[in-house]
């Protein structure tokens, strides 16, 4: 089985401007990631960049990187462009990292595509992991997920699912059993399908939820949903996560 990751890396940030260069124990943000990707299974790991001063970067530290346009309006757009750049065939399976998981488990990444290599049906595959906290359940920031039988994904949604009718009637003080899943946001695609996603109508759905992966459940695709015990690394969105992860790679053996 072969893959190919693929690191979009967006300069502007609203909560932590540079965030791809930020410096993680001397090297960039974006650097440490693809670091991380390289101890995966994927054949080729490749950031997308969308300025110089990322590209720049990577290359300085041996991190291979593409140069997208700066105006994609998602980041599976820049990744769109990436699987052209790349010349990458329909079938040719990528997994999409995020650029600011500096603690990304390699072996999610590998999981992640050794699902969608076993799912011929499904044009995706992405991760779970079970909510241990009614905070959690009741985050709208925290996406959660429900399955089918066969592990496919019914839906995902910024609200708790699923609602346990008599459970929660009087307010939800308890989760759920069995209990309810995280959404992780690493995803696998299969290239032709990432060509073609970003040109498929927004569903009315998405755009209520602000959820990407429902425009691919919409319109009739598959996402086969890889469950883990164990929550992933923690992304980086603010300066105190990065002050957080800093101070992981700060400790001795790191």
């Amino acid at each position: 089985m072969s893959f190919t990751v693929l690191i979009p890396a967006r300069l502007a940030s609203t909560r932590l401007p540079d965030k791809p260069l930020a410096d993680i124990a001397g090297l960039p943000m974006v650097v440490r990631v693809a670091q991380r990707a390289e101890q995966s299974g994927a054949a080729q790991v490749v950031v997308a960049a969308d300025s110089a001063s990322i590209a720049d970067a990577c290359s300085r530290h041996g991190v291979r990187a593409v140069l997208t346009r700066a105006d994609h309006p998602s980041g599976s757009d820049r990744l769109a462009e990436a699987c052209e750049q790349l010349g990458l065939d329909g079938d040719d399976m990528v997994v999409n990292v995020q650029g600011d998981e500096p603690l990304i488990d390699p072996s999610l990444i590998d999981a992640v595509a050794t699902l969608l290599a076993k799912r011929p049906q499904a044009s995706m595959s992405t991760a779970a992991h079970p909510i241990a906290s009614v905070a959690e359940f009741t985050n709208p920031n925290v996406v959660k997920v429900v399955l089918q039988s066969d592990g496919l994904a019914l839906y995902f949604s910024r609200a708790p699912i699923p609602w346990w009718r008599d459970g929660f009637a009087q307010g939800v003080n308890a989760l759920p059993d069995p209990a309810p899943l995280r959404h992780i946001g690493i995803y696998g695609y299969r290239a032709g399908f990432l060509r073609a996603f970003p040109r498929m109508p927004q569903a009315p759905v998405e755009s209520c939820e602000a959820l990407e992966q429902l425009r691919a459940l919409w319109h009739g695709h598959r996402i086969a949903v890889h469950v883990t015990g164990h929550a992933p690394g923690a992304g980086v969105d603010t300066p105190e996560d990065l002050e957080r992860v800093r101070r992981v790679f700060s400790r001795p053996g790191a």
